[in-house]
């Protein structure tokens, strides 16, 4: 039977219609209106498609073959490369784990998922039931139509921990030997200060599912209702799932604009404790069924534009490691505003130094590591990001070393003079506290966050306030032991203007 639109609320029947379609209780949400300028295909090797791209324009792709690399530890796989031919031109691509789209063949290609991430994963995200899933844009063309798509959340490029795109989760003990299955992380999760900062629409869209409340006609959609999240849906017909929220400023049946606020970023659901905004996109894949649409691309093309940044730099996905083995760090997805070659900086824990986009490590102790990677254009501008490693005992592998989450706020647009709020929480040890040196030459600062015993506490994070008097780029780093004397350690890379 079909909804009685005269029962609605004015606000509700209002939204709707401007969406420009009825949603009826038994009937399937509305068609898209909006052609995305993605184009994706799945593959076995030896397979290939003949692709018609968003300017009209054809590729053909063939995927020959699919290596992945597992650790010793999870036996999780830490990376996936696919050798690909598009129109008559070979080369090998990365999949996720930070990874942009090439130019190949005059064609822009990713391979967002292949199936070895399914083969010790508790569940499918991705609807893929071939080897590999390729993604095809025309050459020169962005990756998500501009004015379509902001960046989610109101803070600076990796202002605190990530897990993006295939990285196995770590926080919580989500990649540990005790566990039996892997969570490789299909969405985004943009770590951040719990209670702080805005989370913003990343496009213009409907609210079908806020809180536990849900709009008729979304069942069998991505669309979940849960206490803390947030699903919008676009004219492309994907679905964007906002998670974690500490709270909600919107509900069912609301329009949103792109850039308007949602919510803010907090810990609440099945964060694993630490705070973070789990952004995702869920749309129809080739398999028919629905699947994640990777996300990364998007968000580092929204914040292009929006920072206008001269350099980013990118240590990242994390690494695990046993005592005594070497780990290689890659800071080669680095970028410049210039397109001209960066130098790499490297200051370890442990205060050795290197230079190079990639450098190789061992650890004889095992800890929570964050090494510092510097990049530097042609102009002198810079960026850091930092290289976390979890480093286990080889002859303990069941004595797990503390992890660390910090973040501050406002990131952007930081005066001097004016507060700033950081937070940190430390997991896996209510031993000792937390030790801040916040880089200028002030007094190291100490707090005591809960160690997680009580995941979503609402006082689990330990805070503190600072201050910098002069303009300038500091790193601040903060650490923590357990009665093992283990470190987890974490930096942040605070910019102060004038």
């Amino acid at each position: 039977m079909k909804m009685n639109f005269s029962q609605l609320p004015p606000a509700l029947l209002v939204s709707l219609l401007t969406f420009g379609a009825t949603i009826l209780a038994d009937a399937a949400p509305p068609e898209p209106t909006r052609q995305p300028l993605v184009r994706v295909v799945d593959l076995d090797p030896g397979e290939s498609a003949d692709v018609e791209l968003a300017d009209g324009s054809k590729a053909t792709v063939k995927l020959i073959e699919l290596k992945e690399t597992r650790d010793p530890i999870r036996d999780a796989v830490r990376a996936a490369r696919v050798t690909v031919e598009v129109n008559g031109e070979t080369t090998t691509i990365d999949s996720g784990n930070y990874h942009l789209p090439v130019t190949v063949g005059g064609v822009q290609i990713d391979c967002s998922i292949t199936k070895g991430y399914y083969s010790n994963s508790g569940g499918d995200s991705w609807g893929l039931e071939k080897t590999a899933r390729l993604r095809l844009w025309p050459a020169g063309s962005p990756w998500i139509e501009p004015g379509t798509f902001v960046y989610p959340v109101r803070q600076r490029w990796f202002a605190s921990g990530t897990q993006f795109a295939n990285e196995p989760v770590y926080v919580d003990g989500g990649e540990l030997p005790a566990n039996k299955k892997i969570y490789y992380h299909n969405d985004l999760d943009f770590g951040g200060c719990e209670a702080i900062v805005d989370v913003v629409a990343a496009v213009d869209g409907i609210v079908v599912s806020a809180s536990n409340e849900m709009l008729p006609g979304m069942i069998g959609t991505p669309a979940k209702p849960r206490y803390d999240v947030v699903y919008l849906l676009d004219d492309r017909g994907w679905y964007y799932r906002n998670s974690h929220l500490h709270s909600i400023d919107v509900k069912i049946g609301d329009r949103v604009k792109m850039g308007q606020k949602i919510g803010t970023l907090g810990k609440e659901g099945a964060s694993g404790g630490w705070s973070h905004l789990h952004f995702g996109i869920v749309s129809r894949q080739p398999s028919g069924k629905w699947g994640t649409q990777e996300a990364y691309a998007f968000a580092w093309e929204a914040y292009l534009r929006e920072q206008t940044p001269a350099v980013l730099a990118v240590a990242r996905p994390h690494r695990l490691v046993y005592t005594g083995d070497t780990v290689t760090l890659d800071g080669s997805k680095s970028w410049a505003a210039d397109g001209k070659a960066l130098s790499y900086d490297w200051t370890f824990t442990d205060g050795e130094t290197a230079k190079g986009a990639t450098v190789q490590r061992s650890y004889a102790t095992p800890g929570h590591y964050s090494e510092v990677l510097k990049v530097t254009d042609a102009n002198g501008h810079i960026a850091y990001d930092f290289a976390v490693v979890q480093v286990i005992n080889r002859a303990e592998p069941d004595a797990v070393p503390p992890s660390i989450q910090a973040a501050y706020a406002p990131s952007l647009g930081v005066k001097a003079g004016a507060p700033i709020t950081f937070k940190v929480r430390t997991f896996r040890t209510t031993h000792g506290e937390e030790r801040w040196d916040f880089g200028d030459g002030s007094e190291p600062v100490t707090v005591k966050s809960d160690g997680a015993v009580e995941r979503l506490a609402k006082d689990g994070f330990a805070v503190t306030e600072h201050r910098f008097a002069q303009a300038g780029d500091y790193l601040v780093r903060v650490e923590r032991s357990n009665e093992r004397g283990e470190k987890a350690i974490a930096h942040l890379w605070v910019t102060v203007e004038p």
